[in-house]
């Protein structure tokens, strides 16, 4: 069995949570017996070494279109379905602001894609998505796929919701690697240390999260380099943070382990989330996890996780104040090193490629 992964062209050039789980579902694949290729969507792909493609990101519809009509090879995708229309709305200001304040999500992303082509940041792999748009582009996907991998049960319903197509799902839940964040039965942890593992954007919310523990009891540390195109907003964030904020680098995840060790609380407020990497990280490393109400990650934690409002500081605060302060039994680091890891998400893969591949 030979599978191609097919993944945005930036996809180690502007890492994120879709390139652990590419990295970490082919490694454990692979250890399986499965034979996984990682190419990114500008790449020339002999398709004829494959009996499946496997596409990542439903959001960027181009990319699969040119290969779906290259190859004539039976397809599956992982939706990895993000909303950034609450965001776009919402926290974009001036102009651009204005004009997608009036724009669906499907017309925002259409327009983003335009501007990283136009601009020169990416390339626009499908010539047909101009006249097809981000809609029709998803739609003809999910017409055409033999099934969809969502990471929970509410991502397919707001897929179905939104393009009235109902294509055949399997959930395959993010994971974390057990090599890595397990857990830890002795540790020094500072009482008043709070994380946030992500990459400085907007839509991860890291400037509302400063303004919520500024000059708070609580030392925030963020760790994580600033997204290409959001110079300016980690600019932002660091001209208001107080002292007891800090700031370090990206950081490999081998090195993660001691600042979660070290660390009482998680947090992760932002606009919209599939399932945060981090905060399951977090969670096994024994972490009490903040994160958003947006988004599906709250099928994965339900009352285990303290939630706040993304657009409100003040709910921040009071989820921080209330995680440092909770009595924790380890049920939620137990679930996520039982059921939350990459060999898991690897075999329910596979259980999805047999359904294709004789």
């Amino acid at each position: 069995m030979k599978v191609a992964f097919i993944v945005r062209s930036t996809l180690y050039s502007t890492p994120g949570g879709d390139t652990i789980q590419v990295n970490e579902t082919a490694r454990h694949l692979k250890e399986m017996g499965v034979g996984v290729d990682i190419h990114k969507t500008s790449e020339r792909i002999n398709y004829s070494t494959y009996d499946l493609l496997h596409f990542f990101n439903i959001i960027r519809p181009a990319d699969i279109l040119v290969h779906i009509k290259r190859s004539g090879k039976p397809f599956v995708v992982s939706t990895i379905l993000i909303d950034y229309s609450d965001y776009d709305k919402r926290e974009r200001h001036g102009l651009a602001g204005k004009m997608l304040s009036l724009l669906s999500a499907d017309g925002i992303e259409y327009l983003k894609t335009i501007y990283r082509w136009v601009s020169g940041k990416d390339k626009l792999a499908s010539i047909a998505y101009l006249w097809m748009g981000q809609r029709g582009s998803i739609k003809k996907i999910l017409r055409e796929t033999k099934e969809v991998l969502v990471q929970a049960e509410a991502e397919y319903f707001a897929l179905i919701k939104r393009y009235a197509i109902v294509p055949a799902y399997s959930v395959v839940y993010n994971g974390v690697n057990t090599e890595l964040f397990q857990h830890i039965t002795t540790t020094n942890r500072n009482a008043d240390l709070v994380l946030c593992v992500a990459r400085i954007e907007g839509i991860k919310n890291q400037y509302n999260l400063i303004r919520a523990l500024n000059n708070s009891a609580y030392k925030l540390l963020l760790i994580g380099d600033a997204a290409p195109n959001q110079r300016d907003y980690y600019r932002q964030c660091k001209s208001i943070a107080a002292a007891n904020i800090s700031f370090i680098r990206h950081v490999p995840q081998e090195q993660l382990v001691n600042y979660y060790s070290a660390a009482c609380v998680h947090v992760l407020p932002s606009w919209f989330e599939v399932c945060g990497l981090s905060s399951l990280e977090a969670a096994a490393m024994g972490c009490r996890v903040v994160i958003s109400n947006k988004g599906f990650a709250p099928s994965y934690f339900k009352g285990d996780a303290f939630y706040c409002d993304p657009a409100k500081p003040d709910t921040i605060l009071k989820a921080v104040e209330e995680a440092a302060t909770a009595n924790v039994n380890g049920d939620l680091q137990k679930k996520v090193l039982q059921h939350y890891t990459w060999q898991n998400t690897a075999r329910t893969t596979l259980s999805v490629y047999k359904k294709y591949i004789k």
